[in-house]
């Protein structure tokens, strides 16, 4: 037995009618520079300065640290460190402040094009 076509539409299962994985998306960039691989300050030497990107610390960690001057786009200054090497001090809006290892590891920087005093 054949059926009757109704004049309606049938409606769609999915109510986003375009599919996410078909979409076709361009960046474009005017940026001719290729990005540095991404530094901690772990990396950088004893007078070295460098550009704070991002913080990769738990939100109460993080706030603390930014609160203390730790912001992106911040120029830290890498000063003198215990005799085993940890702590490490650390110049930063004006202030000296000893961080551990392992919380540096964290700071993502980008090296300054100015990196000696």
């Amino acid at each position: 037995m054949a059926r009757k076509k109704s004049g309606k539409q049938a409606k769609p299962v999915d109510k986003k009618t375009g599919q996410a994985h078909t979409k076709t998306m361009l960046q474009l960039s005017g940026n001719n520079e290729h990005p540095a691989p991404a530094a901690t300050l772990v990396d950088l030497g004893r007078g070295d300065a460098a550009i704070l990107d991002r913080i990769d610390l738990p939100g109460e960690d993080a706030r603390r640290l930014m609160e203390l001057g730790f912001l992106p786009g911040a120029r830290i200054t890498a000063g003198l460190s215990a005799p085993g090497g940890d702590p490490r001090v650390f110049q930063v809006d004006g202030s000296e402040i000893a961080l551990r290892r392992e919380t540096a590891r964290k700071l993502k920087v980008r090296l300054s094009s100015k990196s000696r005093k």
